[in-house]
């Protein structure tokens, strides 16, 4: 996906986050580069604008330290995972004029670099433990093996069931007796998987947020 990260560019943005929790203020390009002991000002820049094209940062390369993190708050070893109203049908599915925000969690537990969380609306999997209102997050993981939850486009929505596959099709299976299976025919039906859930976010006390929910 677009926005996955180079091993080079995850040290850089891991030392940013962990810089400014540290001093209230950002690396300059100099301290960027003394750090990883890159002597060119210029590599330096090139790699704070691909973080920046890729939507972890926004930055003003007419100043040393014009780097601002996106969805950042302070404190030391965490990242900010953005979640999503709604996805789009062509490819990317994830773009920022669909982006509602941020999650900022310990980075321990988020997986990959393009994680992101998208809200439940419905109770089709309350029986594996994810309630309406809950926030998923999302492993874009395309190596989706049968019995795993999956997070499946099919059209312009999103819905999270168990995977299974039979007779040569896609079948996603509600946790909920009272919902029936989607049977979905490769090459006949529009859908696409978007990757595994890999964790659950529940808040007990949330504002009201204008965005579309994905639907079960």
């Amino acid at each position: 996906m677009k926005d996955t990260l180079t091993t080079t560019e995850r040290k850089v943005y891991n030392y940013l986050l962990d810089f400014l929790a540290e001093h209230t203020y950002q690396p300059s390009v100099r301290d960027i580069g003394k750090r990883f002991k890159i002597k060119s000002t210029k590599t330096v820049s090139e790699l704070l604008q691909s973080l920046a094209d890729k939507g972890f940062i926004e930055r003003d390369p007419s100043r040393s330290r014009g780097v601002k993190l996106l969805g950042f708050e302070v404190s030391r070893n965490t990242r900010p995972v953005p979640y999503y109203g709604k996805i789009a049908a062509g490819d990317p599915h994830l773009v920022a004029d669909n982006r509602i925000g941020f999650i900022t969690l310990d980075r321990r537990f988020v997986p990959a670099d393009n994680s992101f969380f998208l809200k439940i609306m419905g109770e089709s999997m309350i029986g594996r433990g994810i309630f309406d209102g809950d926030y998923v997050m999302v492993n874009p993981d395309n190596d989706l093996k049968d019995g795993e939850i999956a997070v499946v486009r099919i059209g312009e929505e999103a819905t999270v069931k168990t995977l299974r596959h039979r007779d040569g099709n896609v079948v996603l299976e509600p946790a909920n007796p009272k919902e029936e299976e989607i049977v979905l025919i490769p090459g006949v039906d529009d859908f696409g998987f978007l990757g595994k859930v890999c964790g659950v976010f529940r808040p007990f006390c949330e504002e009201t947020l204008k965005e579309q929910a994905i639907d079960e």
